[in-house]
């Protein structure tokens, strides 16, 4: 088995986690594939894999080599690619990456009528909540929200998207509509945090800026969970704009605080290459940014935030309980 080979081998195990799956998935032998590996840590003079009769895991030596080895093949499938003459036709597999709610929502149907479209392309979608390296991880696209760093990527603006505070209207019926940052101090609030920690919460916009540190009754670490709460009454939450797009249409959340919103976070499709790009980055980069950006513009005629009473400084109702 030559060295390319055995390289597309080993990144199959260490994706897999397995000899047995990455032979499946190679249509080889296991015997094959647990050959080839092995002549690949000979050659290289270092262990590649730790192996137990349950599991397969990378050494550290293996971790760092196989980013090297995914950014290798991936150059090399790109100027075979080009040299081909594949540039005018989509082909070849795809790999794409976005937030976990906004792919599932957004990426993921873009992708698949992409797919019909180009029978030729086959497509891995990976749903993460963090930043992807796409040279190092050996994605072709990523969809990505806020401001981003300077690189040789390439990133084409598909729209903007809000970070703001809602809650059911039954909640702020009952509790009073906050009309500054500081009445967050007073209500209940459901705080969304990855991380599962609390966070201050900022307000740059309005007369001045203001932070505020709201006593969180409930904090959760996946956006869904926070609209959940909010719908359910549970208090406000500051989620970004399309997370909420269905509720606020079906008059389940309301926007409050509109005037003190950040700027809006620019989204992004961030892809390598630039005019090199391989035809089939370039036809589905084409395709998304037209849909995503009638998507995105479709949240910008989101409900107008709510009006009302203050929130009762002096005597509050109990709050309800947290959500189990």
């Amino acid at each position: 088995m030559d060295h390319l080979t055995a390289m597309r081998v080993f990144v199959a195990v260490a994706e897999e986690s397995g000899f047995a799956p990455a032979a499946r998935r190679l249509a080889l032998s296991t015997p094959s594939v647990t050959r080839a590996v092995a002549a690949l840590e000979e050659r290289i003079g270092a262990r590649l894999l730790h192996r137990t009769t349950r599991i397969v895991r990378l050494t550290e030596a293996g971790a760092r080599y196989l980013g090297d080895c995914k950014r290798i093949l991936h150059e090399i499938a790109e100027a075979e690619a080009s040299a081909a003459g594949t540039h005018a036709e989509p082909r070849g597999e795809l790999t794409v990456t976005a937030p976990v709610m906004f792919g599932r929502l957004h990426v993921a149907p873009v992708l698949f009528d992409f797919l019909e479209e180009h029978p030729h392309v086959t497509a891995r979608l990976l749903l993460l909540d963090r930043v992807v390296d796409l040279v190092e991880e050996g994605m072709d696209v990523a969809l990505r929200i806020g401001q981003l760093p300077d690189s040789t990527l390439r990133a084409v603006r598909v729209g903007t998207m809000r970070r703001v505070v809602c809650a059911a209207p039954e909640y702020l019926a009952r509790r009073g509509v906050p009309q500054r940052p500081s009445d967050l101090e007073r209500m209940d609030v459901v705080e969304f945090s990855p991380a599962g920690t609390w966070r201050e919460w900022g307000f740059p916009a309005g007369a001045a800026a203001e932070t505020v540190t709201p006593p969180a009754r409930l904090v959760v670490n996946t956006a869904d969970a926070a609209v959940a709460a909010a719908v359910a009454g549970r208090g406000l939450t500051r989620v970004l704009s399309y997370q909420i797009a269905d509720e606020l249409r079906a008059g389940r959340l309301a926007i409050v605080l509109a005037e003190f919103e950040p700027p809006p976070v620019p989204v992004q499709l961030v892809h390598a290459g630039g005019r090199r790009a391989s035809a089939k980055v370039r036809a589905f980069v084409d395709h998304a940014a037209a849909r995503l950006r009638a998507a995105l513009a479709a949240t910008r005629t989101l409900a107008a935030p709510v009006s009302g009473p203050s929130p009762d400084r002096r005597t509050e109702r109990p709050a309800p309980p947290p959500v189990p």
